[in-house]
């Protein structure tokens, strides 16, 4: 793998976290969403500073040699317990329990880092090597271990991921389980990558050479997987965000009748600054909702209740179910209710001439007055 392989990765990392950053500063104290974030960043910076060029230039600047091998070792077991940490989030629990065993792969893998660094410290690599530094150095003291102990790290890893997310996916169904099927493909990549590794330094210890697993094979299976796990990581939450998206822009278009019916009549109708189309969904419905409750708050008093009663018998009797019914019925009473306010143009009315409850399902109601019969016949009576 060339420069490319491994920095075309690392944008792509940095792309999507850029498109993330804006919901990490609204939703900081979120813990699924900060996971995701420190693996996103985690999953660039391996591929960025395990690139050849990447790892000679740091060397260089460092004045040490091969400082890269344990700065990119870190890297991967912070990646790896960052997975694991998303894993223990995503699933959920009691927030506890969640907390605790969170704590305890991060204080479990900065033990590691720690002894990566020591290891490194301890031993002598005098000769810089960019790409097969695990199998030059393999029977070194010290760096042997931190070989030993920076694989076996990623290794339990590994197989904690897979029994997690195969678990799992064992009782969801969907994208969720589509999700954790990828990741489980991702380590298997992983796993493989692993196997190489551990081939080529074990033939190392016993006087043979098959560097090029460590230096040809496993840096493949590496990316693969990595990217692999990435998609498997984001399809489930981006499909989620989708349809949440989608889900709140249907409701918005859903009030849309009620909140045109109330126009006429409403204190929103003259506003001459109104939120822009690209603003968030949320925040366009939270706005429809606020005019609308305006405009029903200056109806109040040209509610008529007995119209109501009226409108939702007439809906239970023609095979509505009672919150169909109610819905039709506030509709009605809405339409009525705007017509007298057109015909009251000083607004003469301040209080209803009996206590009144106000409709409370918006969107049944907004779709009552665009498709119900009941309230097209009461509104065709109410214009005679």
């Amino acid at each position: 793998m060339d420069g490319s392989s491994y920095y075309l990765p690392a944008v792509a990392m940095a792309v999507v976290l850029a498109v993330k950053s804006p919901s990490l500063r609204r939703s900081w104290r979120d813990p699924l969403l900060r996971s995701v974030c420190w693996l996103l960043a985690l999953t660039g910076l391996v591929f960025f500073f395990a690139a050849p060029p990447t790892i000679a230039e740091v060397n260089d600047l460092v004045g040490v040699t091969n400082v890269s091998a344990p700065l990119v070792y870190c890297l991967l077991s912070a990646f790896s317990a960052a997975c694991l940490v998303l894993i223990v989030n995503w699933r959920g629990g009691p927030p506890e329990l969640t907390r605790r065993t969170s704590r305890r792969w991060i204080t479990g893998y900065g033990v590691v880092i720690v002894a990566l660094v020591v290891l490194f410290a301890l031993g002598d690599t005098p000769v810089e090597r960019l790409r097969d530094f695990d199998t030059y150095y393999a029977d070194e003291p010290f760096v042997r271990e931190m070989i030993v102990l920076y694989l076996g790290a990623l290794a339990v890893a590994g197989v904690a991921m897979n029994v997690m997310c195969g678990r799992w996916a064992l009782q969801v169904h969907g994208r969720l389980r589509a999700g954790l099927l990828i990741i489980v493909a991702g380590y298997v990549c992983n796993i493989a990558y692993l196997t190489a590794k551990f081939t080529a330094v074990v033939t190392r210890w016993n006087g043979g050479n098959l560097d090029h697993l460590s230096t040809d094979v496993a840096p493949v299976l590496a990316s693969a997987g990595a990217q692999i796990s990435a998609v498997g990581f984001c399809l489930p939450l981006a499909c989620q965000r989708a349809g949440d998206t989608w889900s709140t822009w249907c409701t918005y278009r859903r009030l849309g009748p009620l909140w045109r019916e109330l126009a006429p009549v409403s204190p929103y109708a003259g506003r001459t600054a109104r939120m822009s189309w690209w603003s968030p969904a949320e925040l366009q419905v939270t706005q429809r909702e606020s005019d609308i409750h305006d405009g029903l708050l200056s109806l109040h008093p040209y509610f008529d209740t007995g119209l109501r009663a009226r409108v939702h018998a007439e809906a239970l009797a023609t095979g509505s179910d009672p919150a169909q019914a109610r819905a039709e019925a506030d509709a009605a009473m809405v339409a009525a209710a705007v017509r007298a306010r057109t015909a009251d143009p000083e607004g003469t009315r301040t209080e209803p001439t009996e206590p009144t409850e106000a409709p409370r399902d918006l969107v049944r109601m907004s779709q009552a007055l665009h498709h119900s019969p009941v309230v097209e016949a009461t509104r065709n009576e109410t214009h005679r």
